[in-house]
């Protein structure tokens, strides 16, 4: 009997390539991908979402078809590939299912919720589902506390679950009906379609729904009625700011202004160049 697919499983050798059709989009929309950065190599977490986009995983085809774009040895697109949780190493569910079981999601109720869908469902955590519907994962916080016990499915917010709730929703995405998460865009995507977003691709949903919901923003309210109570607002705060950025030191970068845009640019392995603009020696050169 063969061992079950999960998180440390290596990637698996693919038994054919892309086919024309499918190499000529990917190839289209990786120069899409590698044109956003200066270095190819940069555009090597976004060109992996990409492939899990086409294959719903990171096959051993997708990881020769990144080296190749970017000029790096499939060893190299495997190390990262193998190194963050987001990438697949085996076929994904349609519907990624992740049960916060982290300490304050734990106390209000995750740890349940992972125990009651997993017996549901007849999986653990990191294993799909026969009808290839549903991964389920224990994950670590998905930065919610405020809406403790978390479940995400495909990275959307489902709030305050209970038990029931979560089996019930899953059940609704197994059957294809319409769900809607607590926050964010009107429907759950699926996992594939979520990897091209990822990868960098619109999918024209940022707008809908709520962003931020009640309870992530009171503390911000609280400041808020603190300062209209107390005469101060954040006009004169931003007034204090530019007064404090009108003076830019000698070497050219401005207090509270510490983006690459006032860095000065040098070739790799060169220093940047000296406060009197003359170019300072190469690393190799000291």
């Amino acid at each position: 009997m063969a061992e079950p697919f999960h998180r440390l499983t290596p990637i698996q050798p693919s038994e054919s390539g892309y086919d024309e059709e499918q190499l000529t989009a990917l190839r289209a929309d990786a120069a899409q991908i590698i044109a956003r950065y200066p270095h190819k190599r940069s555009a090597l977490l976004p060109l992996l979402h990409l492939v899990q986009s086409v294959d719903g995983y990171v096959t051993g085809r997708g990881v020769t078809f990144c080296a190749e774009q970017l000029e790096l040895t499939d060893a190299e697109v495997t190390g990262v590939a193998t190194f963050y949780t987001q990438y697949k190493r085996h076929p994904n569910g349609e519907y990624t299912v992740g049960v916060c079981t982290n300490t304050l999601c734990a106390v209000m109720g995750g740890d349940l919720i992972f125990e009651r869908l997993s017996e549901h469902l007849g999986i653990g955590s990191d294993e799909t589902t026969e009808d290839g519907k549903i991964t389920l994962e224990r994950v670590e916080c998905n930065a919610a506390c405020d809406y403790a016990p978390v479940v995400m499915a495909n990275w959307e917010f489902m709030d305050n679950q209970t038990p029931e709730s979560t089996i019930d929703f899953v059940e609704d995405l197994r059957a294809g009906k319409p769900v809607r998460p607590s926050r964010g865009p009107n429907a759950i995507c699926t996992f594939k379609q979520v990897s091209r977003v990822l990868a960098g691709f619109n999918d024209g949903l940022a707008d809908q729904g709520v962003g931020a919901g009640a309870a992530s923003l009171a503390g911000l309210e609280l400041v808020r009625a603190d300062e209209r109570e107390s005469g101060q607002n954040t006009g004169a705060t931003q007034g204090s700011a530019d007064t404090s950025d009108e003076a830019a030191d000698t070497s050219g970068m401005q207090p509270g202004r510490h983006s690459s845009q006032d860095t000065p640019a040098n070739d790799p392995d060169t220093l940047p160049q000296s406060s009197g603009g003359e170019a300072q020696q190469t690393k190799d050169e000291e």
